[in-house]
């Protein structure tokens, strides 16, 4: 699957790239140049999908057990 990420990224007074997005919470990447900090936030990003996706799977095997306990709040 592909998905298409804005990314943001700035110059550091190190000069040092540091990219992150919006879009992906937790993406942050560094890099000596624009290239290799692109590289390294496409690597950050795959990950980070691939973990938010195993994540909703797991929620969904949840929802389809058997039995299980929910919260219900009643106003009376």
């Amino acid at each position: 699957m592909e998905r298409i990420i804005n990314i943001h990224v700035e110059k550091l007074p190190e000069g040092f790239y540091l990219a992150t997005s919006e879009q992906v919470q937790g993406l942050v990447a560094q890099g000596r140049t624009i290239s290799e900090v692109m590289e390294i936030a496409r690597d950050v990003a795959r990950r980070l999908l691939e973990a938010q996706q195993e994540r909703k799977q797991n929620a969904s095997e949840a929802e389809l057990a058997d039995s299980f306990d929910l919260p219900l709040v009643v106003g009376y």
